[in-house]
């Protein structure tokens, strides 16, 4: 999985749990969603209300796998990229483990008319352990074939899944809203009118569920692999 929050620990996990995971993945994808630049206002405000995104906001968040942890800083920043046309708001998203970053990404979203926020693409390096720095996760709308998705409906309800982003046999994630009205408790606080989605790519096994707070945006996320992802603060300035 790519957007924010990201996290990279990795369990081990028996063969037929993998099985399994590819087998609950193997449905027909959605199509692409239609895009149009005249869809956008330039320089228009992220504030859908489950995936808002305020300039100077950073939120931290705690991953556990197993024993182990990690810690995933999330800043949005005030800076911004044009992609095919639109304007796209920059956040910046770092994982570090013993306090050694391990994870540097620059993700890119902008929110259409109707409060659809739309997902661009990363900037992403992976430092690996050998010294070596990986980008092949990364990927730019408009650029080799890559296409933009919807990272969070305008109106979010229960329905049909819808892709995430979509550059062929490298980034097909799907989401899709599966409840609505749910309360989370994080280290962060208490959040009531949560939305949860399930999101999970059909390059892979298994899944993720996310939990959406209102005027927050991600609480809480689960992963089919044992990784649990939880928001310990967030602050503006």
């Amino acid at each position: 999985m790519s957007k924010f929050p990201h996290s990279k620990l990795i369990l081990s996990v028996p063969a037929s749990a993998l099985l399994a995971g590819f087998m609950m993945n193997a449905v027909a994808a959605p199509s692409l969603p239609e895009f149009s630049v005249a869809d956008f206002i330039l320089g228009a405000a992220i504030n859908n209300p489950y995936f808002p995104l305020v300039p100077g906001t950073t939120m931290k968040f705690l991953v556990k796998d197993g024993i182990r942890t990690a810690e995933n800083t999330v800043e949005v920043t005030h800076d911004t990229k044009t992609i095919g046309g639109v304007k796209c708001v920059m956040v910046h998203d770092t994982v570090s483990e013993s306090g050694a970053v391990t994870e540097d990404t620059y993700d890119w979203y902008a929110q259409a008319d109707d409060g659809t926020v739309w997902y661009f693409g990363e900037d992403t390096k992976e430092f690996k352990s050998s010294g070596q720095i990986d980008t092949k996760v990364s990927w730019e709308a408009g650029v080799n074939g890559a296409q933009a998705g919807i990272i969070m409906p305008g109106v979010a309800k229960p329905g049909e899944p819808y892709r995430q982003e979509y550059v062929a046999g490298k980034a097909e994630d799907i989401g899709q809203v599966v409840a609505l009205g749910e309360s989370v408790t994080v280290p962060a606080g208490t959040f009531a009118d949560v939305v949860q989605t399930k999101e999970w790519s059909t390059l892979e096994s298994g899944s993720e569920k996310k939990r959406y707070a209102p005027g927050v945006g991600v609480v809480r996320e689960e992963s089919t692999a044992g990784e649990i992802v939880m928001l310990i603060s967030i602050t503006t300035k």
